[in-house]
């Protein structure tokens, strides 16, 4: 099935809405056909079909006709790279990043990446974070994405970068080579105590409309570590993030905005940059040099 979507993608490419069962199988099966350029899941229980289909009738809707609206262009490009040659974790990957971890506590403390991203994120941050060397800043990331789906794509995501990634947990350490991503239905902000930072995963209402919400986590950003962070908004329908990441910069983080040209959707990072939210414009390609410093 999925190499058959891979193969439509890269021949004609089409904006796929993909519905998906909460199963762990059904999952994982999702992540894969999000990573070959599928636009959005949207969730349908095992039992109760048609009243789901009642229900839902406002969000398939509505994400459907999101989905008319994306650059089919950037669907075939990534749908094109997904399927080439990635750089895998070895051991000489963890042995390299394990030392760095311990030895350098300031700079891991020092700085932080957070990234927010929805439609079209999940092909985007396989293309920053397979480009990321496995000692880099710690990085806290919110998509877009239901419950059930987070822990298959950070799993996914784990197994061909260099950094680790996780589903985050509540009381969770940002360290060096490390991404942590916020699990569905549940908001993530970043806290300090003394030298260290840590994650606070827990459930609250939608902000803008959405939960994980990335303003959630850039306001808390902005707040715990002001200069010594990095702000990154890209791909994504609407404005979320926006106003986090202009707080963000307002607090002297150094703020990035993903370009339209490389966007499946250019509306987060849009309205960020309408706001004088993002200090830079920067391409995807680029993203991974800024978050390295190079």
């Amino acid at each position: 099935c999925i190499t058959f979507f891979r193969k439509v993608m890269q021949e004609r490419p089409t904006p796929v809405v993909i519905c998906s069962t909460l199963t762990e199988t059904g999952a994982a099966t999702t992540v894969e056909a999000l990573s070959a350029g599928a636009v959005a899941v949207v969730t349908k229980p095992k039992i109760g079909l048609k009243q789901f289909l009642t229900e839902s009738a406002h969000e398939l809707t509505t994400t459907i006709r999101n989905a008319a609206r994306v650059n089919v262009k950037r669907l075939a490009t990534r749908s094109t790279a997904a399927t080439g040659s990635i750089r895998m974790k070895n051991s000489a990957d963890v042995m390299l990043a394990a030392p760095a971890r311990d030895k350098a506590m300031t700079q891991t403390t020092e700085h932080i990446v957070a990234i927010g991203t929805s439609t079209g994120g999940t092909q985007a941050l396989e293309s920053v974070l397979t480009a990321l060397p496995a000692v880099c800043p710690g990085i806290v990331i919110v998509q877009h994405m239901p419950a059930q789906f987070t822990a298959a794509f950070a799993a996914r995501l784990n197994g061909i970068c260099r950094i680790e990634v996780r589903e985050a947990k509540d009381n969770e350490r940002v360290v060096q080579g490390c991404a942590l991503i916020a699990p569905g239905g549940k908001h993530m902000m970043l806290k300090r105590s003394g030298a260290l930072y840590y994650v606070e995963v827990k459930e609250g209402p939608p902000v803008n409309r959405h939960c994980p919400s990335v303003d959630v986590l850039f306001r808390s950003v902005a707040k715990c570590a002001g200069r010594n962070a990095l702000g990154v908004i890209m791909t994504g329908m609407g404005d979320d993030g926006a106003r986090g990441l202009k707080e963000m910069r307002d607090a002297g983080a150094q703020t990035i905005a993903q370009d339209e040209a490389t966007c499946v959707v250019f509306g987060m990072p849009k309205e960020a940059i309408r706001l004088d939210a993002a200090s830079r414009i920067v391409p995807l390609d680029g993203i991974s040099r800024v978050i390295t410093g190079n």
